[in-house]
C-alpha cells in the first residue's frame, strides 16, 4: 500500500465530523491493505507508530529536505526506516538517524511530510482513535465489533488482532487471556462527588482507594512473573521487590491488577513523580517500591474475568496479605462512603473509585462500572507562546504554554496543553494569539506576549528538569480564558510548588 493512500485515509477522516463517514473511509483502507502490511496500517491509521521510540521529535523535524512531486512511499518502507532508527544507539547513532530521516522525509510528498512528522510527534489529530480503528476493522472484515474489542483487549492491542479479524468471528473468539500476557486495564469514568456516583452505580458499593501511584498488572506462572504498566510496558525488571511479593504468593498461577508506589517512613505516599522516577530506572533499586492491589484476574488456571467484582475480591482477600491490599469499603451509605473518601485524602492518597459489586472486570472499558472520584485543583496562569496544530487542528493556534508568575518578575513555563479545547476556543484563542504574537506567526512555535489569562484544572504537580520553574502540572487541561483578570493577578510558581508537599 502507497503511503499516500493511507494520509489520504487520514486527512479524509480529520475533514468529517460523521463517525460513520470516518469508520467508513478506515474500513476501505483496511481493506486494501495486505495480511503483512495490517499491523502497520491500522497503527498507522491511530496516529501511532509501532516503535516506541525512534530518537526523533520536534527539533529534529524543523527543517525538511525538499519534497519530491509523485507519490512512491510505500508503508513497509516507512516502517522499516522507523524500524532501523529505533535500533540505533552508542556513537555515531545521532549521525546514522539524521541521515535515515532525511531520506524518508525526502522520499516523501509534501503531503506526506506534514502527516510523517505528525505521527512521529504524536500530533495526528484526526478524530481516528484506537476505538475507532477497531470500527473500522469490523466493518472491513464484516465480523462483529464486540468480538473485535473483545479480542483486542484480552490481546492487549488493536494491531495484533487485525489479521485475526479477517479470519473470522472464531479466531477472534480464541483470543483469551493468558497469564504472562499483559491486557489493557479496566478503566473509570468520572464523577464529582463519591454521592453522584453512588447514584449512578444505584446499588451498594466498594469504594476503592484510589492510590498516589502507578498502575500496575502483575502475571506468575510458576515462579516467572511478569510485572506491566497501564500502557502494557514490560518493567518487570525495574520492580525486584513488587517481583518478590507476587512471587511468594500462595498460588501457582495468578494475575492481579494494582498499583504500586513509594511510601515514606510515616506511612505515607511520596510524592508521584518520585515513584516515577524511581519505576522508570533500571539497574539496582535506589527506594523500595510497594504494590498495593485492588483485583485479581486469574487464579490457579482460572478466569475470573466474568465473575463479579464480589467474589474476586474475596478471592484476593484469600490470597494476598493486608498490607499489599488497597484499603476499600463496602458501603450502600453515601455518608459513610464520603467519610471514607474523606480518610484517603486525609491519608495522602489522590481519591477514591467506587465500583459495581455485581460487575465483571472488563478490559480496556470506561463505563459506569468503575467511577473515579477525586478533587480538582485549577490555577490562574499565563499564556507565553502556542504551537499551530495539526491534523483535525491544522489551521487553528493549538497547544499553549502555560506559565506561572514569578514574584522577582517575569513568569515562569510550568508545561504545555491542547485538552479541554472546543472548536469555538480554538478559533478564538486563534485570532487571540495572533493579535499577541510577538514576532508574527509564520513558525511552528508562536512567541505571545503574556497578556492573556487562561484557567487551567489539573490533577497533580510533579518535579521535572524539563521546564525552568523545575515543575509540571499533571493531565493539565483548559478550563476557560479569563479575561477578567490580569497577568499580575496569576498564581506564582512558589503556589504551584505547593502542591509537590
Amino acid at each position: 500500500m502507497l503511503l499516500a493512500d493511507l494520509v489520504a485515509t487520514s486527512n479524509a477522516v480529520a475533514a468529517t465530523r460523521s463517525r460513520k463517514a470516518k469508520v467508513a473511509a478506515l474500513a476501505q483502507c483496511l481493506a486494501a491493505a495486505s495480511r503483512e502490511e495490517l499491523p502497520v496500517v491500522s497503527a498507522y491509521l491511530a496516529g501511532s507508530l509501532l516503535q516506541r521510540r525512534t530518537g526523533l521529535g520536534w527539533r529534529s523535524l524543523a527543517a525538511l529536505p525538499a519534497p519530491v512531486e509523485e507519490p512512491s512511499l510505500r508503508v513497509g518502507d516507512v516502517h522499516e526506516a522507523f524500524e532501523r532508527m529505533s535500533l540505533l544507539s552508542g556513537d555515531g547513532s545521532q549521525a546514522a538517524r539524521s541521515a535515515e530521516a532525511e531520506a524518508l522525509f525526502g522520499a516523501a510528498t509534501e503531503v506526506e511530510q506534514a502527516w510523517l512528522r505528525g505521527v512521529v510527534t504524536g500530533e495526528v489529530r484526526q478524530g481516528a482513535l484506537d476505538s475507532l480503528v477497531q470500527e473500522g476493522l469490523a466493518v472491513a472484515a464484516e465480523v462483529p465489533l464486540a468480538a473485535v474489542r473483545r479480542a483486542a483487549m484480552l490481546a492487549g492491542s488493536t494491531v495484533v488482532v487485525a489479521g485475526l479479524a479477517f479470519d473470522g468471528e472464531q479466531a477472534l473468539a480464541e483470543v483469551g487471556l493468558v497469564v504472562g500476557r499483559p491486557v489493557m486495564p479496566m478503566l473509570a469514568s468520572s464523577a464529582t462527588s463519591v454521592t453522584e456516583a453512588m447514584a449512578k452505580i444505584g446499588a451498594a458499593a466498594v469504594i476503592d482507594t484510589k492510590l498516589d501511584g502507578i498502575r500496575i498488572q502483575a502475571h506468575r506462572d510458576g515462579d516467572d512473573v511478569v510485572i506491566a504498566t497501564r500502557t502494557l510496558d514490560d518493567i518487570t525488571a525495574r520492580l525486584p521487590e513488587v517481583v518478590e511479593v507476587v512471587r511468594n504468593l500462595p498460588a501457582s498461577s495468578v494475575v492481579l491488577d494494582g498499583e504500586a508506589m513509594l511510601v515514606g517512613a510515616d506511612g505515607r505516599p511520596r510524592p508521584f513523580q518520585e515513584t516515577a522516577s524511581r519505576t522508570a530506572t533500571r539497574g539496582a533499586p535506589t527506594a523500595a517500591v510497594v504494590p498495593f492491589f485492588f483485583d485479581v484476574l486469574h487464579l490457579d488456571g482460572t478466569d475470573l474475568l466474568g465473575r463479579p467484582l464480589r467474589d474476586r475480591l474475596a478471592a484476593l482477600d484469600a490470597l494476598v496479605p493486608q498490607e499489599h491490599r488497597a484499603a476499600r469499603l463496602e458501603t450502600a451509605d453515601p455518608e459513610a462512603a464520603e467519610r471514607f473518601a474523606a480518610d484517603v485524602l486525609v491519608a495522602g492518597q489522590e481519591g477514591v473509585v467506587v465500583k459495581g459489586t455485581e460487575l465483571p472486570w472488563e478490559a480496556g472499558r470506561r463505563g459506569s462500572g468503575w467511577i473515579k472520584v477525586k478533587p480538582v485543583h485549577t490555577l490562574d496562569l499565563v499564556v507565553l507562546g502556542i504551537e499551530w496544530g495539526s491534523g483535525r487542528r491544522k489551521g487553528w493556534l493549538s497547544n499553549i504554554h502555560l506559565g506561572a508568575r514569578d514574584p522577582e518578575g517575569g513568569f515562569t513555563m510550568i508545561g504545555k496543553t491542547f485538552k479541554g479545547m472546543t472548536d469555538q476556543i480554538l478559533a478564538w484563542q486563534t485570532e487571540r494569539f495572533t493579535e499577541l504574537a510577538v514576532d508574527g506567526t509564520d513558525g511552528w512555535q508562536v512567541k505571545v506576549r503574556p497578556e492573556q489569562v487562561v484557567e487551567i484544572a489539573f490533577d497533580g504537580v510533579q518535579r521535572s528538569t524539563r521546564y525552568p520553574g523545575g515543575v509540571a502540572l499533571r493531565f493539565a487541561r483548559v478550563v476557560r480564558y479569563r479575561d477578567d483578570k490580569r497577568p499580575d493577578e496569576a498564581d506564582t510558581i512558589g503556589t504551584i510548588r505547593m502542591f509537590l508537599d
